[in-house]
């Protein structure tokens, strides 16, 4: 077995990964689609790992975004109050040390904030969200600031994602990838170091990974690149 490499930070995608968002945001993009007349289920494939501005871009070109992003946050606001933190996420941001994880999300900076406080979260001084990169996932452009801002080695970061272009973008920033199976399917995640059923179930393994023990017992959960 190659040596484990000590990790220096964690970067974490925010829904799907440390809040359980996917239902809300499946029925509020589905709702938005159907007043369109587009297309609910492509439309919602059309989000998956997306900032909002590129999925508006992308799926409704003609509209006035400002009007649409209005139309969205009006239905994302009857969510809200039921988003909950996933099992295990409040647990393990307190046991990491503070100044050496960050958030990286497509979502934008105040509901990002505002979500991670209700749901009893910490809230890290260092947040990537849509308005802080010019491009989003695939894009490395998110993962490669929050290294940035931690002053951290991209290629000593692990980072924590749900999503295909989550993955793609912190594999192309030279990230250790971890992936959690809670909105897509462990084969659409393949190209991750790890993959694990739940954020629960991979917190072992992150924290292992920072202490350079990369989660205590190997197995699929343990990532052993040079």
């Amino acid at each position: 077995m190659r040596a484990m490499r000590v990790l220096d930070a964690v970067l974490f995608d925010v829904d799907g990964v440390l809040i359980d968002t996917a239902d809300a945001h499946g029925r509020v993009w589905r709702a938005w689609a159907r007043a369109r007349g587009l297309d609910p289920e492509a439309v919602w494939l059309a989000t998956q790992g997306r900032r909002r501005a590129d999925i508006l871009r992308l799926v409704a070109p003609g509209r006035d975004p400002v009007e649409e992003h209005r139309a969205l946050d009006r239905l994302m606001a009857a969510e809200e109050p039921g988003f909950r933190a996933f099992p295990g996420a409040a647990g393990l941001l307190r046991a990491l040390p503070a100044g050496r994880w960050a958030v990286v999300t497509s979502s934008r900076a105040e509901p990002t904030a505002a979500r991670l406080a209700r749901t009893g979260l910490v809230v890290p001084e260092v947040r990537v969200c849509a308005e802080d990169v010019s491009e989003g996932k695939p894009s490395p452009e998110g993962y490669l600031t929050a290294a940035a801002r931690l002053g951290v080695d991209p290629a000593r970061c692990l980072v924590v994602e749900d999503a295909p272009a989550g993955v793609a973008a912190g594999l192309a920033a030279g990230c250790v990838v971890y992936a959690v199976a809670s909105t897509h399917r462990a084969e659409e995640l393949g190209d991750a170091h790890a993959c694990f059923g739940s954020l629960e179930e991979a917190a072992g393994a992150v924290l292992g990974a920072m202490a350079g023990g990369g989660g205590g017992g190997g197995g699929e959960g343990a990532w052993t690149g040079a």
